[in-house]
């Protein structure tokens, strides 16, 4: 019985159909390996699972149990050159055409039929909250892609490209503020990434809960028309016993995505060609450190975060 499988690498989909529950895990490695260009033993297939652990190369792809058309991620590298490894990823739209949103901000942030939008993922979107809100602490939102992790390069374990000071940043963040994920993707993705990461297991923090693109909302903007936007509104809807503008900030790499609440966000310089910067990047040190400085304050609504490293030289400096 043919067995379609749906393999995500290196940004693209590539769509399995010519094997059958007789066939093994290293038989798909192997057919990857002719759409990929990435050997079997250098291959990682996150979400393949056998009584809890990662299935062996022997076993049928009939004992995983999957649904037709199921998705896993591959991890790993071609065998190629070091220069063609350390090639830089391909051009990311929605980093390169994200656009400042102050002239927008007046004609979304209030508009009824976005508010009435929130309303209803306050109503009807399901979060599983993983660890309780902590009463007194402030709350930070953080994105996925190019904020924490660099999706778009290839390399054989998620650790290659993480971003920098990741778990420290993390861990020093804990002791302030609640820490919840939202990606722009699915939660499968955003799971499997973060167990890759070694985020989810962390002994030192804990991630209160995650948010996946289903939470976001659509809005009309009158220059650029419809874009998907990220609104802490839903999460202070859910939680307002604990959350609100007055202690939330939001980390993301595109400004759009709190074009319903620009007070709350910082635009994080993008973690891309994680091969070439990951000596280099120290924005998660430094954003250590200004979160750190804020959590001193009851409000934030005072604050402007676009200009961030500014406040930060200037309290160091005092």
């Amino acid at each position: 019985m043919a067995l379609p499988i749906i393999v995500k690498w290196g940004g693209q989909e590539y769509s399995v159909t010519t094997l059958s529950e007789d066939d093994t895990v290293l038989d798909l490695k192997q057919f990857l390996k002719t759409l990929t260009g990435v050997l079997p033993e250098r291959q990682k297939l996150l979400g393949l699972k056998v009584k809890g652990k990662p299935a062996e190369n022997d076993v049928k792809l009939g004992a995983l149990k999957l649904k037709p058309n199921t998705k896993i991620m591959m991890m790993g590298t071609r065998e190629e050159s070091l220069e063609d490894v350390l090639c830089p990823p391909p051009d990311n739209d929605d980093v390169i055409n994200d656009f400042d949103i102050e002239d927008e901000i007046v004609e979304v942030e209030n508009r009824e039929e976005n508010l009435l939008k929130i309303s209803r993922r306050v109503k009807e979107y399901k979060v599983e909250v993983l660890n309780p809100p902590r009463e007194g602490k402030k709350l930070l939102v953080l994105d996925v892609d190019y904020t924490l992790f660099d999706h778009r390069s290839c390399a054989e374990t998620g650790v290659e490209l993480m971003r920098p000071y990741l778990h420290e940043f993390l861990t020093s963040a804990y002791e302030d503020y609640d820490i919840v994920i939202w990606s722009a993707t699915n939660m499968k993705w955003i799971e499997a990434k973060m167990k890759e990461l070694g985020v989810s297991t962390n002994a030192n923090y804990k991630i209160t809960f995650m948010l996946d693109s289903a939470a976001m909302i659509t809005v009309h903007t009158p220059r650029r028309g419809l874009i998907d936007v990220k609104p802490l509104g839903v999460i202070w809807g859910k939680f307002s016993e604990f959350y609100s503008k007055k202690n939330t900030i939001m980390f993301d790499d595109i400004g759009r995505n709190f074009l319903m609440n620009p007070q709350n966000g910082l635009k994080i310089r993008p973690f891309m060609k994680a091969h070439l910067n990951r000596d280099k990047d120290k924005e998660l040190m430094k954003l250590t450190q200004y979160l750190k400085e804020i959590a001193k304050l009851d409000d934030f609504l005072d604050l402007n975060h676009k200009y961030w490293e500014r406040y930060l030289s200037k309290k160091q400096g005092q």
